[in-house]
């Protein structure tokens, strides 16, 4: 499928955006620990395909949720994210020596202090969310934040990652498998479209049960194609190692169902994902088209 002229002009406004903020919002590298401050740049700056910023952006525009607002969601969820790959390539971890087309924070500085970067990333994510919020209602910046602070948590990625560690050598079934994933992968992108409507509003019950099911549908598809892709792609496409999990004999969707009908599968949660936000119109372009390029993908 080709995307529109239109669609990847927008994709490319709102990527260049985040990067502005995201500059902006991080620490000036010659501040004091210039090491730390270096090392978290290195680790948020000029890589990476921005998915969870652009579905902050795409779920605000549903609402005429202010630019502004926006781009400070998005940095936060990207900051998140980001710490999340630096701690997750440690080799307490995954042991990853590229991500992004270049050598993980710990190789490149050391592991004490990429485990540093990660701390602090987590932390200026938040305080990052709250300049978002600072126009909102007090109750509404407020639910913003704990959004947040669950997709991160124990009940959120750091669960998921906990199962992940837990999982290598052990037999899952596909019930355990997305529950995993839902936690790992699955709860921040959940937490993007959630933060980026509620910059416009404050949602009501029907909204928030539409972008729970589209959020839903488009976590669990895009772990499906990492998971194939992982599979299927080298390293040089991929910008990280490839064939890491079967390497590390880690359960993935391709190891449990097969490689086509993975592919299925990611297909079939497109088209939920594309059902869940027709309520909303033309106002959900955005969102349709990044479901597609979520299944889609090569990279």
């Amino acid at each position: 499928m080709t995307f529109s002229d239109g669609f990847q002009q927008w994709m490319q406004g709102v990527q260049t955006s985040v990067e502005t903020t995201l500059e902006r919002s991080l620490p000036p590298a010659a501040t004091v620990p210039v090491r730390l401050h270096e090392a978290m740049r290195y680790a948020v700056l000029g890589g990476g395909k921005r998915m969870r910023p652009l579905l902050v952006f795409a779920a605000g525009a549903l609402f005429d949720a202010p630019a502004a607002a926006l781009g400070y969601a998005a940095a936060a969820v990207e900051m998140i994210h980001a710490y999340s790959l630096v701690h997750d390539d440690m080799p307490c971890m995954d042991d990853d020596a590229l991500r992004r087309g270049k050598a993980t924070v710990h190789v490149q500085y050391d592991e004490a202090t990429a485990l540093l970067v990660g701390d602090a990333l987590q932390a200026q994510a938040f305080s990052v969310l709250a300049e978002a919020g600072a126009d909102l209602p007090p109750q509404r910046q407020i639910g913003m934040l704990r959004v947040l602070a669950q997709a991160a948590g124990s009940r959120g990625m750091c669960g998921g990652q906990a199962i992940d560690l837990a999982s290598v050598g052990v037999t899952l079934d596909r019930d355990q498998l997305e529950q995993m994933h839902r936690l790992k992968t699955g709860a921040l992108l959940h937490a993007s479209v959630l933060l980026g409507a509620s910059c416009g509003k404050t949602l009501d019950d029907m909204e928030r049960a539409a972008l729970d099911r589209y959020a839903h549908a488009i976590g669990l598809a895009f772990q499906v194609v990492d998971d194939v892709l992982d599979a299927t792609a080298d390293s040089a496409m991929l910008g990280k190692t490839a064939g890491k999990d079967a390497a590390a004999n880690k359960p993935t969707y391709v190891t449990i169902l097969g490689l086509a009908q993975s592919q299925a599968l990611a297909e079939k949660l497109r088209m939920e994902a594309h059902d869940a936000i027709a309520p909303f119109g033309v106002a959900a372009e955005p969102l349709r088209q990044l479901a597609d390029l979520i299944v889609q993908r090569k990279t």
